[in-house]
């Protein structure tokens, strides 16, 4: 899911070393071997997603508080992990926990190989879950993957445009934010850069006005973009979108909207906080100038939805340690070691109750409270085909460049369905 939550944006300004792995999942083993004993662990962490300082700590503390246990932490690339993890899934002798994309939760779990973790939600407080972290990891009813960490985009902008255009105070509600981007998009400059296939930024509006991407009928999904939601949700994004001079026919990756937003000239962009740190490389000078607001959502109340990015940890059933492995689950997901994460990392965590935390960091901050609107992509185990050719964009350009909008819902609702119900 990173690279899904990062596309078009800098990473979130996070650039850690991985923690050298201690040996291969195959040589994880003990002695006892019923899950309750002291144990060698094997734990999948992805390459980026905590620092060594971090996990240093957190191995060290775990191992300290359960005697004889230890923690065989392995640093994973992102790049073929589906295949790697599925594979691990379906052997005799898998990790024990492993870090995975939330949205990749239904593709795992649909495989059969990944614990039921219902029962723990009570002992996880599962009932202050952030939404839009937890729901990927429930299928059906059933929670198989544990929330561990967020992120969502926010408005990053340019605190001397708005001066100039004599704005004092970030706009709460889309009408106030048309309303500022439209004094904006003067002089020369982009009320907002906003590319024509943002489909994250899409998302939330469409889930704004009550709209999916897909909905499951009975076994099968069906793509509803040509609901009249779902259209509300884009007739907003085109208004927002007119505002600036982003082209219509590609992401916000072509070209790096940190970089055109690094020249000064465009008031705003939607972006993970973590963005900033590729402005300020692009432009020094725009050091101070960068401030942060939730998207804005249709009133004051609550803060537009968002998609929500982020890691859950799974316990394979293949895991010969079970009842280890779920206590190591319950620390990191825990209030002490997700209060540890979120200070070193600026990520959210996964407890609404926690998000103060971040009181000291303006843009975690702000994006803590637009978590709290989080929503997920359609749980299919298929969601990453329609990733793959993305109607979606090909939609949002054909409806910013004139064509029929009902036609072009129609023909990406389609498309839609169709990935959704082939079998992968």
């Amino acid at each position: 899911m990173r690279t899904r939550l990062l596309a078009g944006t800098a990473a979130l300004a996070i650039a850690v070393a991985g923690l050298s792995a201690c040996s291969s999942s195959s040589d994880s083993s003990d002695t006892a071997g019923d899950g309750k004993s002291p144990a060698e662990l094997t734990v999948w962490i992805m390459k980026g997603s905590v620092s060594d300082p971090f996990l240093q700590r957190f191995r060290t503390d775990f191992e300290t508080s359960h005697s004889g246990t230890t923690l065989k932490i392995q640093i994973q690339e992102w790049d073929g992990i589906g295949a790697k993890i599925t594979s691990a899934l379906a052997s005799k002798d898998a990790p024990d926990v492993i870090e995975v994309g939330n949205t990749q939760v239904a593709q795992y779990a649909a495989s059969g190989g990944v614990k039921d973790l219902t029962g723990k939600v009570a002992d996880l407080k599962g009932a202050d879950w952030i939404p839009g972290l937890a729901e990927p990891g429930k299928i059906d009813g059933k929670q198989f993957g544990i929330p561990w960490y967020a992120a969502n985009r926010v408005v990053v902008y340019n605190k001397d445009l708005f001066t100039q255009a004599g704005i004092t105070t970030p706009p709460k509600t889309r009408d106030e934010w048309i309303a500022d981007t439209t004094k904006l998009n003067t002089g020369g400059n982009d009320g907002i850069y906003l590319t024509g296939q943002t489909w994250y930024a899409l998302a939330g509006f469409v889930w704004d006005e009550g709209g999916e991407f897909a909905v499951k009928d009975g076994d099968k999904w069906k793509g509803t973009l040509d609901t009249p939601q779902a259209q509300a949700g884009m007739a907003f994004y085109k208004k927002l979108q007119a505002l600036g001079k982003g082209p219509k026919d590609s992401d916000e990756a072509k070209p790096l909207q940190a970089e055109v937003f690094a020249k000064g000239r465009s008031a705003q962009i939607i972006s993970v906080p973590g963005g900033a740190a590729a402005i300020i490389k692009a432009n020094p000078a725009m050091k101070d100038k960068i401030g942060f607001f939730p998207i804005p959502g249709k009133t004051a109340d609550k803060p537009g939805a968002v998609f929500t990015g982020g890691s859950d940890l799974i316990i394979p059933e293949a895991s010969q340690h079970q009842d280890a492995a779920y206590e190591v689950v319950k620390a990191l997901a825990g209030e002490k070691w997700q209060t540890d994460m979120a200070k070193e990392m600026s990520y959210v965590p996964n407890r609404t109750s926690l998000a103060g935390v971040l009181a000291g960091n303006e843009g975690g901050a702000v994006m803590a409270v637009g978590a709290a609107n989080g929503h997920g992509t359609p749980n299919s185990p298929n969601w990453a085909a329609v990733e793959a050719n993305n109607p979606i964009k090909q939609y949002m350009t054909q409806y910013l460049t004139g064509a029929d909008p009902a036609a072009a819902a129609r023909t990406a609702s389609e498309a839609i369905t169709k990935a959704l119900n082939t079998a992968s």
